[in-house]
């Protein structure tokens, strides 16, 4: 698979949520995404990152997770990113600036490689 399909099969993904979970010792809403491909530097999938995340964002903050499950409603939020391989610097640096801007609605951001964790900063 070349990177264009790549590219592509990430944009196809950008509205999936993986999975949507609680977690029993936070009490918190739990969105899953998996990243199951090595990333790359490109603006490319940089992008189709942020578009996931926007996703994500969008479902939590619109109403869509409340319509969904309203007993998930109210309560905390985190999205964690699980990856197969650790993120590279340019997606590193997105993630980064994707945990500042999610603090501001006080949803939490957590990036899992294999059953290592990467906390980003002040969690």
């Amino acid at each position: 698979m070349d990177s264009e399909e790549r590219t592509a099969k990430a944009t196809d993904r950008a509205g999936v949520i993986d999975l949507i979970a609680q977690d029993p010792k936070t009490g918190e809403v739990v969105l899953v995404m998996h990243e199951l491909e090595q990333r790359d530097d490109s603006d490319e999938r940089l992008l189709a990152l942020q578009e996931r995340f926007n996703a994500y964002v969008s479902f939590l903050l619109d109403g869509e997770m409340a319509e969904a499950h309203p007993e998930l409603a109210g309560k905390p939020a985190r999205i964690e990113l699980r990856c197969v391989h650790t993120p590279d610097a340019g997606a590193l640096e997105l993630l980064a600036l994707i945990h500042d801007q999610l603090g501001f609605q006080e949803i939490k951001l957590e990036v899992v490689v294999r059953n290592d964790e990467i906390r980003m900063p002040n969690q």
